[in-house]
């Protein structure tokens, strides 16, 4: 073996001795690097809780639906004219009878005063022929002659007036107008509409319910509605009626209920949701909404566990996730039906960050609103 050799081999084993103790030196590190990580535990992630309580609620049918008006139509005339004067504003009150609208009619006025003086004279004429045939001076007849002119002028002056009257458009009952449709002057083919007359209080609620519901339905039960246009206010009325036929096509009962609606704030055509209150009352465990995690694959909660105490001292706590099934809902809060059991300790906030077996710590300085009927702030 050459010189050159030798000092070739010492090389690379010099190179490999080196490479070894750092490889060594390396792996020392990483352990006491690992070591030291796994003895550090994470921070316990702050949530809020609440022990699951036990609530009793009113059974109910839900249901939407919109009002409408107990009378309401479109005012319209019966027969062809042109418009000689608008009495009425629009959006305003008005009474049975008030006059809406006067269509033209001095034609009518002038035929009827022909007509009434023709039964004046054919009147007088009757009174004449009665007398003569009291005297026995004239025929019977002739005084049936002047009986039927008497009365087939009197029928012509009915008839005028009858126009004259159809002419002459009123409100049928009492309401509220809605916007004019028509204008001074205008020439208008007979059921051309006019205006909307609605009257507003009270208000018919019209909605549908299941037919598997009509076991629970009866008249005279009551029925809350809620309007999104006024958040926070509960309308409330009785049932009125229950539909004698079940729909063929989707097997729903139409129901209607009767709200009191004096401030006139609902419009009829209005949309809304219904509940109808039922005699039965059912026992539910209920959290707040913001404590449900609502998954794909099935909705959970993260039941808060006490693993004791740390060497410190200090309480242990962390969570585990439980799968529910749930039921109604009302304002802030859903009814569990499975998974909680009344009495746990379930969180309310915070769930983003949790996994299960993660431990937490409880901060209920500030909790979820947890209410079946929320208002809004300042109402």
């Amino acid at each position: 073996m050459t010189i050159l050799t030798k000092r070739i081999i010492g090389m690379v084993c010099g190179v490999i001795l080196v490479v070894g103790v750092i490889a060594a030196w390396k792996i020392i590190i990483i352990r006491a690097v690992i070591k030291k990580m796994a003895a550090v535990k994470p921070t316990p992630t702050v949530v809020s809780s609440l022990k699951a309580p036990v609530e009793t609620w009113q059974r109910r049918l839900h249901a939407v639906g919109s009002f409408a008006a107990v009378q309401g139509v479109t005012v319209s005339n019966e027969l062809d004219g042109t418009v000689a004067s608008i009495a009425f504003a629009a959006g305003a009150p008005v009474h049975p009878g008030d006059l809406l609208v006067q269509l033209d009619v001095s034609t009518e006025q002038a035929q009827l005063a022909s007509a009434e003086a023709a039964a004046d004279l054919s009147r007088i004429n009757l009174q004449r022929a009665q007398g003569l045939r009291a005297q026995n001076t004239n025929s019977q007849s002739d005084l049936d002659a002047a009986e039927a002119l008497a009365r087939q002028t009197a029928g012509s002056v009915d008839i005028i007036r009858t126009v004259i009257a159809k002419k002459t458009i009123r409100a049928p009952f009492a309401g509220r107008l809605g916007i004019r449709q028509i204008s001074l002057g205008q020439f208008l083919k007979a059921g051309t509409a006019m205006v909307s007359l609605q009257a507003l209080d009270p208000l018919y609620m019209n909605f549908s319910l299941p037919q598997q519901s009509l076991v629970d339905l009866k008249v005279g039960q009551i029925a809350q509605v809620a309007v999104d246009a006024y958040p926070g206010t509960v309308f409330a009325g009785p049932i009125n009626a229950i539909n004698s036929k079940v729909d063929d096509s989707n097997r729903n009962v139409q129901v209607q209920a009767t709200i009191s609606n004096a401030d006139e704030r609902i419009k009829p055509g209005m949309f809304a949701s219904i509940d109808v209150i039922l005699p039965q009352q059912d026992n539910y465990v209920t959290l707040p909404q913001t404590a449900i995690s609502y998954n794909p694959y099935g909705n959970s909660v993260y039941v808060v566990e006490d693993q004791g105490k740390n060497p410190q001292g200090q309480p242990v706590l962390t969570v585990r996730q439980q799968f529910v099934q749930l039921g109604d809902r009302r304002g802030d809060q859903v009814a569990v039906l499975k998974g909680v059991k009344p009495g746990e300790e379930v969180v309310t906030t915070g769930q983003l960050k949790l996994r299960n077996g993660a431990a937490v710590q409880i901060n209920n300085t500030v909790v979820p609103e947890s209410s079946p009927a929320p208002k809004l702030p300042n109402t």
